[in-house]
């Protein structure tokens, strides 16, 4: 009986283990590329820190040294270079200058 019950406990603990595993931000296939690149950590700190410069007055020096794999490099890289056009555009909407 004791065999019995230690290998039930094992066999739940097992698939708990597996059901917890299971990523629950996995990306499912069918989203939209917007959706991807708003799951996209590195894309998202590269629009945080390209807005951040461009509100600064700094010029657009992305720092891609702050992630280590190519794929996330390349993502940082587009983020910032959305954020800190869209910062500047909307700043020259503001100041009602034609944007470039």
């Amino acid at each position: 009986m004791t065999r019995l019950f230690t290998y039930t406990v094992i066999v739940i603990g097992l698939g708990a283990t597996a059901t917890l595993g299971i990523s629950p931000n996995a990306v499912n296939p069918g989203t939209t590329a917007e959706a991807r690149l708003a799951a996209d950590g590195a894309f998202r700190d590269g629009l945080y820190l390209g807005k951040l410069a461009a509100e600064g007055g700094q010029t657009p020096r992305p720092a891609i040294g702050r992630w280590s794999t190519q794929q996330d490099r390349s993502m940082f890289t587009a983020g910032y270079r959305r954020g800190y056009a869209q910062t500047v555009a909307s700043a020259n909407a503001e100041r009602g200058q034609p944007t470039e």
